[in-house]
């Protein structure tokens, strides 16, 4: 079977490989460099809030064993909240609903105790997904003293690129034209409607450091204000991260074992299934 996947493969090479290399990549890239601004972040001192959220489960027997954390921490290891719920059963809402509700509730605790609040992830996802019950409470938050963004390492979006006929990501592009420090040309996109404007910027904190994503609500928004957040961002990162966001996800992480810890504590080890998590 994998034979001729490995022959279908063969033929098809420069078909999948034209994503990488012809006219329209060429185009893309050249349009990339020209949105690209050289920026070498200057460290500025700021007290960042960086907030995560995790949830995972196990289920055996018609059974779900859930837990969903959230925190949000600074970059000195100070704990400005956290929140946890977990239970045995189908849980209430949705778990990804419950983690985006916990991670609004930290945003909202810690706009009033740091100069700037990341949220892991996008702000798309918070107006798009299931989330979007959710859309007047995160924006309450961000409007209060409009210090919150959002920021990702990956990125699936293809808005600034696509009517170049981009076949991957608008980051991927990015990736290819430079590997020096600075960002993109703000994008707003207004697609979503009033109340809900999001403008965006691919950035890089030093030279050859992965690219991340900021997203921004509104359209208020100009490149100094961009360039003092990177100079804000780059005192507390490692390796072109924001410490704090990496803290924040270590802190609230639910793996495995974890669930395993609570099977044994719950008793339910010899449950039929309950082997698996705990294997």
């Amino acid at each position: 079977m994998l034979n001729t996947v490995y022959i279908d493969a063969l033929k098809k090479r420069e078909e999948t490989l034209s994503i990488l290399k012809g006219e329209k990549f060429d185009q893309i890239i050249e349009e990339a460099k020209h949105n690209w601004i050289d920026y070498m972040p200057q460290k500025q001192d700021c007290e960042i809030a960086g907030i995560d959220s995790s949830y995972n489960s196990t289920k055996f027997q018609g059974l779900e064993l859930w837990v969903v954390t959230a925190v949000a921490i600074k970059s000195d290891s100070t704990v400005i909240s956290e929140f946890h719920n977990h239970g045995l059963g189908t849980p209430s809402p949705e778990l990804e609903t419950q983690a985006s509700k916990m991670e609004i509730d930290a945003c909202t605790a810690s706009v009033d105790k740091a100069d700037v609040v990341i949220l892991d992830g996008s702000l798309y996802s918070q107006f798009l997904t299931r989330q979007s019950s959710l859309s007047s409470m995160i924006t309450a938050a961000i409007k209060k003293r409009n210090n919150v963004v959002f920021i990702s390492k990956t990125s699936s979006a293809r808005k600034q690129f696509e009517k170049l006929g981009s076949l991957a990501g608008d980051i991927f592009y990015y990736n290819h034209a430079t590997k020096k420090a600075g960002f993109s040309k703000i994008f707003v996109d207004k697609e979503l409607g009033p109340g809900k404007v999001i403008s965006s910027t691919y950035a890089r904190l030093s030279e050859s450091t992965p690219l991340i994503k900021i997203e921004l609500f509104g359209s208020d928004h100009d490149e100094t204000e961009v360039k003092s957040l990177l100079d804000k961002l780059c005192k507390n990162s490692v390796s072109g991260y924001p410490y704090a966001l990496k803290l924040a996800h270590n802190k609230c992480k639910i793996t495995y074992t974890d669930l395993a810890r609570l099977v044994s504590l719950y008793g339910l080890g010899n449950e039929i299934g309950s082997r698996e998590v705990l294997g």
